[in-house]
């Protein structure tokens, strides 16, 4: 009699048995399959930016990481649902948390914005000279959040990104041939054919500066006091500085020995004796 009521209590719980071993299966199934996507998805956006010099491979591991979570995400709704756990009210407290912890990082958020959009345009790259969110400087690194900029003067400056995209990036570094645009005044009286003479034996003699494009070195404003030349000439981009800082004390050196007047500003005083 006791074997008999035991048979029927295993068969009562028998299709439930049944059921959770399938539905675990499944689940393990489903977890597999999922992992197995996430990673799969992963690995392919990694080598899409491994596989092109001009991609950022930090931008394509990050995207690599958010569709992998985002897949594990749906893998892990579809093995509560197995299990009969209603996921809706789980999705919706997973949103409203995300909105919180949104409206919580706006700024940590933007910046990763920003540095998605740098990463994906590159409108510089690592060791480029900038002058972005009123800094200049050079380029160290570039990550979703900050760009490092190293200065002439060795500081180490950390600028949010959302600052850089917000703003005018002006790139330095951007063109191999560069334009140093400078300007030098000289007398009236003085002749400006001889001024140009002068200036361009500066230029010529000058190891850095190109031939072609040739400098250019045109009278650009007539002042009060003073005709003033713009004096352009071109060079590649590393020897810029070299050009900016060195040229100007040459040409006046020039100047002064040709006996070309600089001027500067003279206060002319009249007394007028009264009788």
């Amino acid at each position: 009699m006791q074997d008999y009521v035991e048979q029927i209590d295993i068969n009562q719980y028998l299709p439930l048995i049944i059921d959770v071993g399938i539905n675990v299966l499944l689940a393990g199934l489903i977890l597999i399959v999922g992992f197995y996507i996430a990673n799969k998805v992963s690995s392919i956006i990694n080598k899409i930016g491994e596989s092109y010099d001009k991609l950022d491979n930090t931008l394509f591991r990050f995207l690599g990481s958010v569709a992998k979570y985002i897949i594990l995400a749906f893998v892990a709704i579809a093995v509560l649902n197995r299990f009969g756990v209603q996921t809706a009210s789980i999705v919706a407290l997973l949103g409203a948390a995300g909105l919180a912890v949104g409206l919580a990082l706006q700024g940590t958020l933007s910046n990763l914005a920003a540095g998605v959009m740098l990463l994906l345009f590159r409108p510089y790259k690592v060791g480029d000279f900038i002058s972005a969110a009123d800094r200049f400087g050079n380029v160290q690194e570039i990550d979703l959040f900050t760009t490092i900029l190293k200065t002439f003067d060795n500081q180490h400056i950390i600028v949010p990104n959302s600052q850089i995209w917000g703003a005018q990036i002006v790139n330095h570094s951007f063109h191999d041939i560069r334009g140093v645009d400078m300007h030098f005044g000289v007398a009236y009286k003085e002749n400006t054919d001889e001024v140009r003479k002068v200036i361009n034996a500066v230029l010529a003699a000058h190891p850095h500066i190109l031939k072609d494009p040739a400098p250019f070195v045109e009278v650009e404003t007539l002042n009060d006091s003073s005709v003033d030349f713009l004096v352009r000439p071109f060079c590649h981009g590393e020897h810029y500085f070299a050009i900016l800082y060195s040229i100007p004390e040459q040409i006046k050196k020039a100047l002064d020995e040709a006996g070309i007047e600089i001027p500067f500003p003279h206060r002319k005083l009249i007394i007028e004796k009264e009788q």
